[in-house]
C-alpha cells in the first residue's frame, strides 16, 4: 500500500514446518493504520462493514475481490486475496475471519491489512488500487541452515524467477513450480499478486521480493517475503494443495 500510514517492514521469526490451517489459525501478521481513525456511528464505519460484506461474498468465487464504498471523506476501498490453490469454500471461512479478527486488533483505524496462510484482506480510506504496496511487509523463516548455502540460494533465485515471470502473465498472477535439488530432494516455490496491479507491476513486485530474501533467509530451508502486493515462498517440502 503506498500510504504512509502504516509501519514500515519488519522482521519476523517461525517455525516454517509448522502447519497452518484456516480453521481457527492465528494470523500471520497485521498492521494498523496509525495516523487516521474514526468514531463509533461515524459513516465510515458502516461504509466499512459494507465493503467487508461484499469482500466476504466477492472473493471465493474467483479467489480475488475489491472495491469501494461511500464517497468522500467517508469512502473505504478495499480488496481480499486468497492463495492460488485454495478451494472456495477455504477461501470464503479465511476472508470471514479475517475480516473480524482485523475489526477486533484495529478496531477504530481507517486502514488496516491482516495475512492469514490462505488469505489477506485490506482496506484504506483512500485509493490504493494499482498500487505497489512497499510499506506493509514481513518475512519468515525456517531456524534450519542447508549445507551449501551458496548453491542453495543460487537455485531457490532460480526457481522464483522463473515463477515471477510465470505469475505476471497469468490471469490469476499466480504460479507454483518445483526444482529439483539431487539425492530425491526437491525445492518448491510460489509466486502470487494481488490482481489490482498490471502484470508489469506484478513482476516488478515479485521481483523485489526476490531481491529481499537476502535480508531473511540467507541458506535456510524455507522462507518468505510477504506484502500488501506480492509474496514469494519458497520450501524443500510441498505446501500447496496439488
Amino acid at each position: 500500500m503506498s500510504s504512509s500510514h502504516f509501519t514500515f517492514s519488519i522482521y519476523f521469526l517461525t517455525f516454517a514446518l509448522f502447519l497452518q490451517t484456516i480453521f481457527g489459525a492465528s494470523p500471520l501478521f497485521h498492521f494498523c493504520s496509525s495516523s487516521e481513525n474514526f468514531t463509533t456511528n461515524d459513516p465510515y464505519e458502516s461504509n466499512l462493514k459494507k465493503l467487508l460484506g461484499n469482500l466476504y461474498y466477492q472473493t471465493p468465487l474467483l479467489g480475488f475481490g475489491l472495491g469501494s464504498v461511500g464517497s468522500y471523506p467517508y469512502q473505504t476501498n478495499g480488496l481480499a486475496l486468497c492463495r492460488g490453490d485454495v478451494a472456495t469454500t477455504d477461501c470464503k471461512t479465511c476472508v470471514n475471519e479475517a475480516s473480524n479478527e482485523i475489526h477486533k486488533l484495529c478496531p477504530y483505524n481507517k486502514g488496516a491489512i491482516i495475512w492469514y496462510d490462505s488469505c489477506l484482506v485490506k482496506y484504506l480510506n483512500k485509493d490504493f488500487f494499482g498500487q505497489i504496496d512497499n510499506q506493509n511487509k514481513f518475512y519468515l523463516w525456517n531456524l534450519r541452515n542447508v549445507s551449501d548455502p551458496t548453491t542453495f540460494n543460487e537455485k531457490t533465485r532460480k526457481l522464483l524467477k522463473l515463477l515471477a515471470k510465470k505469475a505476471s502473465v497469468t490471469p490469476k498472477l499466480y504460479a507454483v513450480g518445483e526444482l529439483e535439488l539431487g539425492e530425491s530432494k526437491k525445492l518448491y516455490g510460489l509466486a502470487q499478486c494481488t490482481r489490482d496491479l498490471s502484470n508489469s507491476d506484478c513482476f516488478k513486485c515479485l521481483d523485489g521480493a526476490i531481491g529481499e530474501l537476502p535480508r531473511c533467509c540467507n541458506g535456510k530451508e524455507g522462507g518468505r517475503v510477504v506484502g500488501g502486493s506480492c509474496n514469494i515462498r519458497y520450501e524443500v517440502y510441498p505446501f500447496v494443495n496439488s
